[in-house]
């Protein structure tokens, strides 16, 4: 019964959402529109400075009630001052030392939230400044100054063949290049917010906006010396997180459990739009330098990456976005010489974080550029440098990873030249550019990304789902796994469905909850559908089974459930991730399986450059991606057309303007993101190659659509703009029109 073949009457189907009408009608709960008996608001006193020694806060302010707040400092903390994540290195609240704008110093609540912001802004802070690192570069040349060691947060190394042979081959052509991104806020619908509720009997119990109770969880007992059983944590609906409520919730949740203890009131702590921005993760500025060796027919011969992230002042998801910035580095291509060497570096920035591709978009924006330089260097079409060098069935990825499938590579790039009209577009724009004030051009982008965490990740994690009848004879799936907007809840009712053959409304989805709900891990990496939706269906199956083996027929499951739970009791039944076989991944030497599968894709814009005010627009896009099985259509087509008007603006529009570690333009009216009238269309088309892997050979997707945007948009700046003056080169982002003409100016041009 669990091998059987499944019938797939949900999956492929584009079925109502399962939160929407609750959220359409108003229904739904966000953590603002919760309000528990006596409840409080908590607010936070931050640093005005990016480094420094903390001399005195002072509370002394005559106009403000003192005596009625409840005031938290690093005394208050019961357990260890740290946010428990990777590393152990940032404290919840700063003590005797600041290391970056807005780090947490004090926390301040009372039942007035507007006498609170009075009393906020009343606190002195005196802090004995002193000098900071901000850039990649700074951090580079004092790596001792600062942290009294060496401050690289992780480094990792890739090898595979002997790059120096490859660069000293006779004839081949060495072609160089720097490449950089920017920071991008993720500017989810809904801020962070939390509230937390302290009993000496029941123990800790909070209630948030968040992707990862489990973190949350993992984060709370040691802050507050507890065991386990007296740490709950219960997400509501969440407005939105592309990793931006990864790991910082744990964060707020702390603040806010801290003042609920002392005030043995319950304390709700939401931030406005600006705190919010200023104050927590944002995607890590990169460094990218290349060195290509390539023969004069084409063929990549060798690659020399170096890969710098700026993290921040702690290490938080560091670690994990540089890994996966450092395998993505050298892409889809068969290239037999390869060397990586990356390094996150600490400056004194708030600290970088998780955000939709973590790490891959940094990398893949400088390998996909750097290709259409090496491309121009041998005298080939973009795409016929591609063409030539992509990995297929067989083939060795820069990790040692032999592809057990075929990428298909070719074949998603000649469907995105099709589809966008490449071939006719390209004279055309050729012959009507060199009069044209407003200039069109092409360009493409052709990548992966692995599903799922990196090597041994999966394993050592050993998450866990969940299926239990009711008494009804419905289902309900058990996870940790967060609806954020993406669609989990909807898509885990098709599955565990199919699996089962009943009816899509007979499956109900847990709220995620840390009493009620096993660890299914974090909702990141693309791993809800391929990992957790696998273990759904592998539960679900099992359930199944149990019924047959305790003699009820499954003709109708619904039924046979509701016979079960009636005659036997409870009934419920566990899945437990397994690794598959033939997959091996070294974590000393960063080689092997990096990722059990990985989803393909080739992206190409077309833009329009105007020469009088230097402004790029993308007026059509094109994506083609293999993500296996499609479980929704209208779901999927979503995560493809959100990811794209994201990656829009980290290309041309959003930029974080820094001054001394401080974000200045913490507002939405001058943090500058696409809206819907600079969106192009956005034409998305699926090639479907299942993988074992994934429920119904679904893959991963919601990483996937931030890879390729970048670079697709500004090789085709280029491409628009290259009869003036041999071409103009664009190498970071976001291309901002100043940007354009300053290189105009650059090149004598303007």
């Amino acid at each position: 019964m669990v091998g059987e073949t499944i019938q797939s009457n949900w999956v492929g189907r584009s079925v109502p959402r399962r939160e929407g009408v609750s959220k359409v009608t108003g229904r739904a709960c966000y953590v603002d529109d919760l309000s528990l008996p006596g409840m409080i608001h908590g607010a936070t006193v931050r640093s005005p400075v990016a480094r420094g020694s903390v001399r005195a806060l002072r509370f002394d302010d005559p106009s403000i009630p003192w005596k009625e707040f409840t005031i938290v400092t690093a005394r208050d903390i019961p357990g260890k001052n740290v946010v428990t994540l990777i590393e152990h290195d940032q404290p919840l609240l700063a003590d005797g030392v600041v290391n970056h704008p807005e780090e947490p110093l004090a926390l301040i609540a009372h039942e007035d939230k507007y006498l609170l912001e009075r009393a906020r802004a009343a606190v002195k802070v005196e802090i004995d400044e002193l000098p900071g690192l901000f850039s990649i570069e700074e951090a580079e040349a004092k790596r001792h100054v600062i942290w009294g060691e060496d401050n690289v947060f992780k480094s990792f190394q890739i090898e595979r063949g002997d790059v120096g042979k490859a660069f000293a081959a006779p004839g081949v052509r060495i072609v160089e290049g720097e490449y950089r991104t920017g920071a991008q806020e993720q500017l989810y619908i809904e801020p962070n917010g939390m509230i937390a509720q302290w009993s000496e009997a029941d123990g800790l119990t909070v209630w948030g906006s968040l992707q990862c109770p489990y973190y949350v969880h993992k984060a709370l007992t040691p802050m507050f010396n507890l065991p386990d059983e007296k740490v709950r944590v219960v997400q509501l609906e969440t407005g939105g997180g592309f990793g931006g409520k990864e790991e910082y919730p744990s964060m707020l949740a702390g603040h806010a459990a801290l003042l609920a203890r002392k005030s043995g009131r319950p304390v709700k702590m939401i931030y406005d739009r600006a705190e919010d921005m200023v104050a927590t993760t944002k995607r890590h500025p990169s460094r990218t330098r290349h060195r290509t060796a390539v023969t004069a027919d084409g063929k990549i011969l060798g690659m020399d990456i170096e890969f710098l992230l700026d993290g921040g002042a702690y290490a938080t998801l560091s670690a994990v976005v540089l890994s996966r910035g450092t395998i993505h580095a050298s892409g889809p291509y068969d290239v037999p010489n390869v060397r990586i060497r990356s390094a996150a570096l600490a400056t004194n920035h708030p600290p970088h974080g998780a955000f939709r591709g973590f790490g891959a978009p940094q990398s893949i924006f400088a390998l996909e550029k750097h290709l259409d330089r090496v491309a121009a260097a041998v005298g080939l079409e973009p795409e016929e440098l591609r063409r030539r060098n992509f990995l297929k069935h067989g083939g060795v990825t820069a990790t040692g990873q032999v592809l057990k499938e075929e990428p298909g590579l070719n074949a998603l790039m000649e469907r995105a030249m099709k589809e966008s009209g490449w071939a006719e577009k390209r004279e055309r724009f050729a012959r009507e550019n060199p009069e044209a004030r407003v200039k069109r051009g092409l360009g493409l982008a052709t990548f992966m990304h692995g599903a799922g965490f990196t090597g041994s990740g999966e394993r050592n994690l050993a998450s866990v789902v969940g299926i239990e009848g009711l008494a009804d004879g419905r289902v309900r799936v058990l996870a940790a796994s967060t609806e954020i907007g993406q669609g989990t809840n909807t898509i885990f009712s098709q599955v565990a469905a199919d699996a089962l053959g009943v009816d899509f409304m007979d499956v109900e989805v847990a709220r995620p909850d840390t009493k009620f709900v096993p660890n299914s891990g974090p909702t990141v990496a693309s791993r809800t559908v391929m990992i957790v939706g696998k273990l759904v269906e592998t539960a679900a199956l099992s359930l199944k089974q149990v019924l047959l083996d305790a003699g009820y027929e499954v003709g109708d499951v619904r039924e046979a459930v509701r016979r079960y739970i009636a005659e036997r009791g409870p009934l419920k039944v566990y899945s437990q991730y397994k690794q598959p076989p033939g997959v091996f991944w070294d974590d000393k030497l960063y080689r092997g399986e990096a990722y059990a599968t990985y989803a393909w894709a080739c992206y190409l814009a077309e833009v329009s450059v105007d020469t009088a005010t230097y402004e790029a627009r993308v007026e059509d896009f094109v994506a083609v991606q293999d993500v296996g099985k499609v479980v929704h259509p209208v779901l999927a087509a979503g995560q493809i057309e959100g990811g794209v008007a994201q990656g829009i603006g980290y290309a041309l529009c959003e930029e974080v303007v820094w001054k001394q570690g401080r974000m200045m333009n913490g507002r939405m009216t001058n943090y500058i993101m696409p809206t819907a009238a600079d969106a192009p269309p956005i034409r998305v088309f699926f090639a479907e190659h299942p993988t074992p892997h994934g429920p119904q050979g679904a893959k991963g997707i919601g990483e996937l659509p931030l890879d390729g945007v970048a670079p697709a948009v500004l090789n085709a700046v280029e491409d628009a703009l290259r009869d003036l003056g041999g071409g103009l080169k664009f190498s970071s982002i976001p291309l901002l029109p100043e940007r354009v003409y300053e290189t105009f100016v650059k090149g004598g041009l303007a």
